[in-house]
């Protein structure tokens, strides 16, 4: 697939934009720098990540941007969105109408409970995190591995290699069984 992005209807296009959207504690941001460095990694798409956040260390509202092109990116920020990541319903609330039609919405559906659309990816990321994973703060490397699962942009293999290369020291097995936990739940929805 190297030098060609493919659309959630199997058709090549030239800009993917991709948003990951929840509160500040999240770990949207680090996500959002994982994904962005595996693409890198994997090739033949220049790619390009931007972030914002609020005032707030934890709970205020966080997004982080990225735009994968096999074309020269002359604008970094996201536009109209190919697929959004909601971690909390005031995440969901605030950028679903950044969605372009017929875009990839994912949501945590633990967090969220008010979809505005039946198209939907719901899987319950934090409660996972907690049940399956034993910590909490994976949620984030969770939803990774079901964007990896839902949309082919990057190999499995190259994704976990940039996560375990950016995991704190000691966290690199809860992170990696995170990763195969997240892809594995969404390659049963995606059936």
């Amino acid at each position: 697939m190297a030098g060609k992005i493919i659309g959630k209807v199997g058709i090549p296009q030239d800009r993917f934009e991709i948003r990951l959207s929840g509160s500040g504690g999240q770990g949207m941001i680090f996500a959002s720098v994982v994904l962005c460095e595996a693409i890198g990694r994997a090739g033949g798409k220049n790619v390009v990540q931007s972030q914002s956040y609020g005032p707030e260390a934890r709970g205020g509202a966080s997004k982080a941007d990225i735009v994968v092109s096999t074309a020269e990116i002359y604008y970094p920020k996201a536009m109209k969105l190919d697929l959004l990541l909601a971690m909390t319903q005031e995440a969901l609330d605030k950028y679903y109408p950044d969605l372009k039609d017929g875009g990839m919405l994912i949501v945590d559906s633990g967090l969220v409970t008010e979809v505005p659309t039946e198209k939907y990816y719901g899987v319950p990321f934090t409660r996972l995190a907690r049940e399956e994973a034993g910590h909490i703060m994976v949620a984030n490397v969770i939803a990774l591995g079901a964007i990896c699962a839902l949309t082919d942009i990057v190999p499995l293999d190259i994704l976990t290699d940039a996560v375990l290369a950016r995991a704190p020291k000691g966290t690199e097995d809860r992170n990696k069984k995170a990763l195969e936990i997240g892809y594995n739940e969404a390659l049963k929805q995606k059936k």
